[in-house]
């Protein structure tokens, strides 16, 4: 976008283009994670008439699709720069002062310098958590294992749980606090944990792993109540760290937070006035579409003369877990305490589509409205494609829509997503 608005840009980059959401992240998770939504598919099918044999699956093959994909949308993003004009450095960037690059040992100067490293996830420091992946390596398992243990409470966690269990390893999902997901909404964490249970995960709170042992093929996991287990793979999503370290940055004067984020302003600009950094690496809210809008307005305040703030309020997010949930605005919690009297409405049903099955999957949904102006400022589901229904709640939540405005829209019928414009009860 700099390059198109008529700066003259380099991208300094030592790996594959796309960053995390590309290569290690958003979208080779989701293409994983149709694949694991599949089987109760097969299972659906059967109760509607279709006779399709007992499924098999084949695992190496689904990697080999998923990474022709990814070579596929790295040539793309490559393309993209060139046909912008952006020159391409291939090797990693260190800063050397406040307009001063150097890339393997070249110096190249610029009025401004943008840091978009991303983030790293990081294991806990405990006796033998070498022997775990991540999700980085997640991605590139030769093999299924005979057993998982997925560790974490947040986003990663619970979606490679469901990848896992989903095609047909034995998971066990151990988070050390008492509901998954922190900072969504209570009643959505609580939720999505018992669905989670229903499909097969073995879903562990208030427990977390102390050491971890080699012992042959296996992994001997010792957990904080003295329970021992045994697994084929350990994965940790226990948290990611801005990458850093060794930038040169704060040599140049930049100022980082304890977890080592760039400490920066609304307008993206760090404690040197040249130097900017967005995304992960800022640790605001860590989600790709943040990321993307948050380079969209630096290049319009650096290079259209069009000074435009960060702007986080109402951001969308989608979980794609089994089953998916997806949010925006406040939770219950949160709108307690920002807006002292609420409202809240919400709705639990079965989906038509399971009525001829023996399923008891439940879709979940809850409406949190500001009592005062009426004006709906929270949105939460928990169901299939929840991510593409609240995409289009966000945009009246953004636009500050009340909940007559809700009540006067038509709904679909027979559809999930009506169930937000005919809601009437109000939750004790």
């Amino acid at each position: 976008m700099s390059a198109t608005y008529g700066a003259r840009v380099a991208i300094a980059e030592s790996d594959r283009f796309g960053g995390t959401c590309v290569n290690v992240g958003c979208i080779p998770k989701k293409l994983l994670s149709y694949a694991a939504h599949l089987r109760e598919d097969f299972e659906v099918a059967e109760a509607y008439g279709w006779n399709a044999g007992a499924p098999s699956f084949d695992w190496p093959r689904l990697l080999a699709n998923k990474d022709r994909e990814i070579e596929r949308l790295n040539g793309l993003y490559e393309r993209a720069l060139t046909g912008a004009g952006v020159e391409i450095i291939r090797g990693r960037a260190v800063v050397k002062g406040a307009n001063e690059v150097e890339v393997n040992g070249r110096t190249c100067t610029a009025r401004h310098i943008l840091v978009a490293t991303g983030a790293w996830p990081r294991l806990p420091q405990i006796p033998g958590a070498e022997l775990a992946i991540t999700s980085n390596e997640a991605f590139h398992l030769q093999k299924l294992p005979s057993r998982a243990l997925v560790v974490g409470g947040g986003y990663i966690a619970v979606e490679f749980a469901s990848i896992f269990n989903g095609v047909g390893v034995p998971t066990t999902l151990a988070y050390r606090g008492g509901r998954l997901l922190r900072g969504f909404d209570a009643e959505i964490g609580e939720r999505l944990g018992e669905e989670m249970a229903r499909k097969g995960v073995d879903v562990r709170l208030n427990v977390d792993p102390v050491r971890l042992v080699k012992l042959g093929a296996q992994i001997e996991v010792l957990f904080r109540d003295d329970s021992v287990q045994n697994y084929g793979l350990v994965m940790f999503a226990t948290g990611r760290r801005p990458v850093t370290r060794d930038l040169g940055l704060e040599a140049a004067g930049v100022k980082l937070s304890a977890d080592g984020a760039v400490v920066v302003d609304k307008y993206s600009r760090s404690t040197v006035d040249s130097i900017y950094a967005i995304g992960d690496v800022t640790n605001r809210i860590n989600l790709t579409p943040v990321a993307t809008a948050e380079a969209m307005w630096l290049a319009r305040t650096l290079f259209r003369n069009s000074p435009t703030p960060v702007d986080h309020a109402n951001v969308p997010t989608a979980v794609f877990a089994n089953p998916n949930l997806a949010s925006v605005g406040l939770s219950e919690e949160a709108a307690r305490k920002a807006h002292g009297a609420i409202d809240v409405y919400k709705t639990s049903f079965r989906a038509l589509k399971l009525t001829l099955t023996e399923k008891s999957e439940r879709t979940f949904m809850k409406l949190v409205v500001e009592r005062a102006s009426q004006r709906v400022v929270g949105a939460h589901m928990i169901g299939p494609d929840a991510g593409e229904v609240i995409q289009g709640v966000a945009i009246a939540v953004k636009l500050g829509a009340t909940k007559a405005d809700f009540d006067a829209t038509l709904g679909i019928h027979p559809t999930a997503a009506e169930e937000f414009v005919t809601l009437r009860e109000k939750a004790p």
